[in-house]
C-alpha cells in the first residue's frame, strides 16, 4: 500500500490532467455553470479511476511569456493557414502536397506530442506517421512545390518544437535546443 505522502505526490502530479479534463467537458458542453463545473469534475474522477494511465512526466517548468508567446503565434497561424488553405482551395488546378519527414532535437514523448498537434492543428498540414525511436514526424503538407518548401515547413515545425520547450520543456530539452543553436544548427 502506497504511503500517504507518495498518494499526495501522485495526486499532485495528476492535477493538471485532471483540471484539463474538467476544463474540456465544459468546452463540450460550451458553459461555465456550476452544473458544468460538477459534472465535470465528477467525469474527470470517473475517467482517471476507471481508465489507470501512466502519469505523464511533466517538466515541472512553466514560463507563462513563452507560453504567452506560443498562444499568439499559434492563433496567428490558425488564420494564416486557413486562408492559405482556403485560396488553394478556391485557385484553379490541383494543389501539390508532399510529405515531409521532420527529426525532432528532443527526447521527450510529452513535446513530440505537443509538436505533432500543433502541426496538425495548423490547416495545411497533418502528421500522418511518428516514429518515436527515432524522433521523427512525418507531415502531409499541401502546397509543397519543391525541396525548397519543404525545409521551409521542416524549419516552421522546428520552430514550434522551440516555443513548446521554451514554454514547458524541461532543462535538459531547453539545453539541447540552446545546444544546436550554438552548433550552428538552427530551424
Amino acid at each position: 500500500m502506497p504511503t500517504l505522502k507518495a498518494q499526495a505526490a501522485r495526486l499532485w502530479r495528476q492535477l493538471p490532467f485532471f483540471v484539463w479534463l474538467v476544463l474540456l467537458w465544459m468546452m463540450l458542453w460550451g458553459q461555465v455553470t456550476v452544473l458544468s463545473v460538477l459534472t465535470g469534475v465528477i467525469v474527470a474522477v470517473l475517467v482517471t479511476r476507471i481508465f489507470h494511465l501512466p502519469t505523464a512526466a511533466l517538466s515541472g517548468r512553466l514560463n507563462l511569456w513563452y507560453g504567452l508567446v506560443f498562444i499568439v503565434l499559434f492563433l496567428g497561424e490558425l488564420v494564416r493557414g486557413a486562408v492559405t488553405v482556403a485560396w488553394q482551395a478556391l485557385s484553379p488546378g490541383t494543389t501539390p502536397s508532399g510529405i515531409v519527414r521532420v527529426p525532432l532535437r528532443t527526447d521527450d514523448d510529452l513535446i513530440m506530442t505537443h509538436v505533432a498537434v500543433t502541426a496538425s492543428l495548423i490547416p495545411g498540414s497533418l502528421v500522418v506517421e511518428t516514429d518515436r525511436e527515432r524522433r521523427v514526424l512525418y507531415l502531409h503538407v499541401l502546397g509543397i512545390r519543391s525541396a525548397a518548401d519543404a525545409d521551409t515547413q521542416r524549419r516552421g515545425v522546428l520552430l514550434w518544437e522551440d516555443r513548446i520547450v521554451r514554454a514547458v520543456g524541461s532543462r535538459a530539452d531547453l539545453e539541447a535546443i540552446r545546444h544546436e543553436r550554438k552548433e550552428g544548427v538552427r530551424p
